[in-house]
């Protein structure tokens, strides 16, 4: 006759319930009548168990929160430490990433913040446009020159297009970062 399963799990410095699991999974064995034997119940405990991990029983550590983050896309979420996480770790984390999503969502709702793709397209809509005007430009505004000037209005023309096409080519090879 042995001891009861909550006082073996007093006696490991345990709760119940993990006395309860090490039972299910076979790590211990229970006496036929539902008692634990201590000194059998011990040996079994430390022969099919793992050695705890390293971090499991200390203290939580606070994740940090970016000022001025606007998302996991930023930083990305406060980082674990190696050893592993608590569930207190876990839960912070979880929190953290929840009130980013969440500040986030309000700027958008708000206005401030802009879908990107819609962006990108709309800087290339005028982008296109402005290059279109300037290569419309000197054949709006060559003869009126040429004829301010007293030259050939077609070399003036091509004069003037030339020039705007390299210009246009040098600009075009700046690569503005969008990100």
């Amino acid at each position: 006759m042995g001891i009861s399963i909550r006082a073996y799990a007093r006696h490991r410095g345990v709760t119940d319930t993990a006395v309860h699991k090490a039972i299910r999974a076979g790590r211990i064995t229970p006496e036929a009548d539902g008692t634990i034997d201590a000194d059998r119940a011990d040996r079994e405990w430390a022969r099919n168990s793992d050695a705890p991990k390293a971090g499991t029983r200390a203290k939580a550590v606070k994740a940090a929160v970016p000022e001025g983050g606007t998302g996991v896309g930023s930083d990305g979420p406060a980082a674990l430490p190696a050893g592993g996480a608590s569930l207190l770790q876990a839960r912070t984390v979880n929190e953290v990433v929840k009130a980013q999503t969440n500040k986030v969502r309000l700027a958008r709702l708000k206005g401030e913040l802009v879908d990107r793709p819609q962006a990108i397209a709309h800087v290339f809509k005028l982008a296109r446009s402005e290059r279109d005007a300037w290569l419309n430009w000197p054949a709006r505004i060559s003869a009126q020159m040429a004829a301010k000037l007293n030259i050939d209005p077609h070399t003036m023309h091509v004069a003037l297009e030339a020039a705007v096409r390299e210009h246009l080519q040098e600009l075009g090879e700046l690569r503005p970062r969008v990100d």
